[in-house]
C-alpha cells in the first residue's frame, strides 16, 4: 500500500478563567503547541494570536498538526500572557499547560481539562478544550467508461484497449491521474468503476484542461495510442444524467485523410462526488479499536526458566514477547475508550488440568479474559508463565476466530462503532496453516486486522505466505481474501531499532485497513464530519 499524503489535524483551542497576570487590566493570553522529540525535548509546532484582555479566550488562529496513527505523539498546550513584541516566550507569564498524545484528542475529538502550572499544582480554575479537525477535502471523483468501434490496432486478434487519465499542470506539462485496467481483444469495451480524490484528478478545479487517452496494450513493444481526447471535470460531470460521449480521435490519422470521424467513441456512463470517509473520519466520527493479544506458549519457545527461552524474563524483566506488547500496545490504547484488553495463550497445558488449550485466557479467567491497560497485560503475562506448561502445537485458528466472532457480533450492527485488532506474538512454527488461512479470508469479510510479530530466529516463511503483500491469500476452498487484513513483521529486523520502530512498521498498515472494510460495506461513521466547504 502506498503510504497516504500526511494527513494535518487542526486543533481549535479555548480556555477559561485563565489566572490574571497584569495589574489594572486582564491577561493577554496566546497559547503555543509543542511536540516532544524525546528525552523532554521539545519543539515548537505552532502558536495561536495574542487575544487582548481576557481571561476566557477563544482563539481563531487553529494550530495545525501532522498527524501518524502508527507514532505516540506527546504534545504540550502552553497558555502564555505576552506582555511584549518579542517571539520568546521566556520573558513572558505562564499561565498554565496541558500535556496530552495526540492521539488521545483524535480519539474523543474534543478535550476539556484543567491547566497545570507545573504537574499536579493546578493555574487556578484555569480550563483548556481543544477541539481536533483534519483539514482536507474529502471528495472523490467515481467513473464508469466504456467506448466502442476503438480501431484495431493488432494484426491477429482485436485490440486490448486501456484508459489514461491527465491534468495539465500550470506550465502546460501533463501529470498521469490515473490508468484503467487492460481489457483483452474488445474493440467495446467497459472498465471496472474507479475512484480518485478530486484532490488528485484536478486539483480540486472542475475547469483545469484534462486529456485521456486510450491505448492498446503490447506486451513485446510499447502501447500503441488508439486516439484521445481533451475536456474538463465540470464536462465529465454533465454525464451523471444520460452519459456523455467523446470522440476518440488519432491526430496523425486525423492528419492524413480529410474523411476520418474517429477511432471509436469515448462514454462517460457516469460520473459522480462522493465524499470519501478517511480513518480520522471513523476515529472521530466515534469508532472503538478494539485490541486484543494472542501470546504463544508453545514447546518450541523453550522453557521460560533458560536464558535460552524466548520467555525467559531478562534481570530487567522484559523479553521480546514483552517488548512487543509495549511497542504495540502504547499506541492502540488511546484509541480504546475503557482500556479493557482480553489477552489469550495458545500451545499450553493449562491448570488445573493440564489440558491442552489454542485460546486460554492469560489470567485464566474465560469468563472475563480482560487486562486493565497495557499494564495489566504484562502482568497477567507475568503471572501465568510459571503456572503453564509449555506445550503445541502451533494454532492460530482459535484464537483469530475467537476475535472473528466477537467481531462478527459488532458487524451485524452495521455501524462503524466497532473495529478489532489482533496482535499475535509467536516464534513461528505453525501448524495448522490451512485451517489459519480459511480463518484470515473469514476474518477479511469483518470489522479486524491481524498483527502477527515474529520472535526468535525462527523460518518466518509460513508467516510470510499469511501476510499477502506477494500475491492474494486464499483458503484451501480457493477463495481470495476481501481485503488485506494480516501484517507481519520479524522482531528481530527491530532488535536494535528504538522501542517505538516496531509499532511503527506494524500498525502503518491498519489505517487503510479500517477504511477499505467500511468502504466495502458501504458504512459511513457514526457521526460524519459536515461537508466541507
Amino acid at each position: 500500500m502506498a503510504t497516504q499524503c500526511v494527513v494535518k489535524v487542526e486543533l481549535t483551542i479555548s480556555c477559561k478563567n485563565l489566572l490574571d497576570k497584569d495589574v489594572g487590566s486582564k491577561s493577554d493570553p496566546l497559547c503555543v503547541l509543542l511536540q516532544s522529540t524525546g528525552n523532554d525535548q521539545w519543539t515548537e509546532v505552532d502558536r495561536t494570536e495574542r487575544v487582548k484582555n481576557c481571561q476566557d479566550p477563544e482563539f481563531s488562529k487553529r494550530l495545525c498538526v501532522d498527524y501518524h496513527f502508527e507514532k505516540v505523539q506527546k504534545l504540550k498546550l502552553g497558555v502564555y500572557d505576552i506582555d511584549n513584541k518579542s517571539v520568546d516566550l521566556k520573558d513572558d507569564d505562564y499561565l498554565g499547560g496541558f500535556e496530552c498524545t495526540l492521539g488521545q484528542i483524535v480519539s474523543t475529538k474534543k478535550v476539556t481539562n484543567p491547566l497545570e502550572l507545573k504537574k499536579g499544582k493546578p493555574a487556578g480554575k484555569g480550563t483548556i478544550t481543544i477541539v481536533a479537525d483534519e483539514v482536507k477535502d474529502n471528495r472523490a471523483i467515481v467513473l464508469e467508461v466504456e467506448a466502442r468501434n476503438l480501431d484495431k490496432k493488432d494484426m491477429f486478434g482485436k485490440s486490448d484497449p486501456f484508459l489514461e487519465f491527465f491534468k495539465q499542470a500550470d506550465d502546460g506539462s501533463w501529470t498521469l491521474v490515473h490508468r484503467t485496467e487492460v481489457i483483452k481483444n474488445n474493440l467495446n469495451p467497459s472498465w471496472k468503476k474507479f475512484t480518485v480524490s478530486v484532490g488528485t484528478f484536478c486539483n480540486a478545479d472542475f475547469n483545469k484542461p484534462l486529456k485521456v487517452a486510450c491505448y492498446d496494450k503490447d506486451e513485446d513493444t510499447s502501447s500503441d495510442l488508439i486516439g484521445e481526447f481533451s475536456c474538463t471535470t465540470a464536462n465529465l460531470l454533465e454525464a451523471r444524467d444520460q452519459g456523455v460521449e467523446f470522440d476518440c480521435i488519432d491526430p496523425e490519422k486525423q492528419k492524413k485523410k480529410k474523411s476520418y470521424k474517429n477511432s471509436g467513441v469515448v462514454r462517460i456512463k457516469n460520473c459522480k462526488i462522493e465524499a470519501q470517509y478517511t480513518f480520522l473520519d471513523y476515529v472521530m466520527g466515534g469508532c472503538q479499536i478494539n485490541f486484543t493479544v494472542g501470546i504463544d506458549f508453545t514447546g518450541s519457545n523453550g522453557d521460560p526458566r533458560s536464558p535460552e527461552s524466548l520467555h525467559y524474563l531478562s534481570p530487567d524483566g522484559t523479553n521480546q514477547y514483552l517488548n512487543a506488547i509495549w511497542s504495540v500496545g502504547q499506541v492502540i490504547k488511546d484509541y480504546d475508550t475503557d482500556k479493557l484488553f482480553p489477552a489469550f495463550g495458545f500451545g499450553a497445558q493449562v491448570p488445573p488440568d493440564f489440558k491442552v488449550s489454542h485460546e486460554f485466557a492469560l489470567n485464566f479467567n474465560p469468563n472475563s479474559p480482560y487486562c486493565q491497560g497495557i499494564e495489566g497485560i504484562v502482568q497477567a503475562y507475568r503471572a501465568a508463565l510459571p503456572q503453564v506448561r509449555l506445550y503445541g502445537p502451533t494454532n492460530f485458528s482459535p484464537i483469530i476466530n475467537h476475535v472473528a466472532r466477537i467481531a462478527a457480533g459488532a458487524a451485524q450492527q452495521s455501524n462503524a462503532a466497532q473495529y478489532f485488532v489482533l496482535l499475535i506474538i509467536t516464534d513461528g512454527e505453525i501448524t495448522d496453516l490451512d485451517q489459519t488461512k480459511q480463518a484470515i479470508v473469514n476474518s477479511s469479510k469483518l470489522p479486524m486486522s491481524i498483527i502477527i510479530v515474529g520472535v526468535g530466529e525462527a523460518d518466518f516463511k509460513a508467516m510470510e505466505v499469511l501476510d499477502g503483500d506477494n500475491g492474494v491469500l486464499k483458503a484451501p476452498s480457493g477463495e481470495p481474501v476481501s481485503r488485506d487484513i494480516v501484517q507481519f513483521v520479524p522482531f528481530k529486523s527491530f532488535a536494535s531499532a528504538p522501542r517505538e520502530a516496531l509499532a511503527q512498521t506494524v500498525l502503518a498498515e491498519v489505517p487503510g485497513q479500517l477504511v477499505s472494510y467500511f468502504k466495502m460495506r458501504n458504512i459511513i461513521p457514526v457521526n460524519p464530519p459536515a461537508p466541507s466547504k
